[in-house]
């Protein structure tokens, strides 16, 4: 098992662990999944600011977690958006909570403070895995995005990675 950076020839394993959000639930609310050559240059994007980190074993990924701007102001380089995916076969595993301790590790690395996570409501799976991290419930949004002919709220969840 390794944790480590993300390379643009992993975008087709990694849009294979994203396709199933996509197209199954409104964890993500994109409503068709990239093409690989969108995801290859999403991932190069990412780099140029922030870790952007995959769990491997046996020479597959089971999941990855990178950083992204919370807002485009200087007044909030201090802070940042997280996001995970994690293999259907492989939920349970606590590959999350590796990558989440990495990615948090480079991140403090970076002088970030605050990190932010946006969770499609309800998630309780979601929600309670970054309670267990020390998130806190910082606000919740009513009928913020439309898929699968519904509203769903969301709702941010933060933790100070230094004080």
């Amino acid at each position: 098992m390794i944790i480590r950076r993300a390379k643009s020839s992993d975008a087709e394993e990694l849009l294979n662990i994203y396709a199933p959000y996509v197209e199954k639930t409104a964890i993500t609310f994109e409503y068709t999944v990239p093409s690989v050559s969108e995801f290859k240059h999403r991932i190069h994007q990412t780099l140029t600011s922030f870790p952007y980190l995959v769990f491997q074993e046996d020479e597959a990924i089971l999941g990855y977690a990178y950083a992204s701007s919370y807002k485009d102001r200087a007044a909030y380089d201090w802070a940042c958006e997280v996001s995970i995916y994690v293999a259907e076969k492989a939920r349970g595993k606590q590959i999350g909570t590796r990558l989440y301790d990495a990615l948090e590790n480079e991140l403090e690395k970076m002088g970030i403070k605050t990190v932010l996570a946006c969770i499609t409501y309800p998630n309780e799976v979601s929600i309670g895995f970054h309670q267990d991290r020390g998130y806190e419930k910082v606000g919740h949004f009513t009928k913020m995005g439309y898929k699968f002919e519904r509203w769903h709220d969301i709702v941010w969840m933060q933790k100070r990675l230094e004080d």
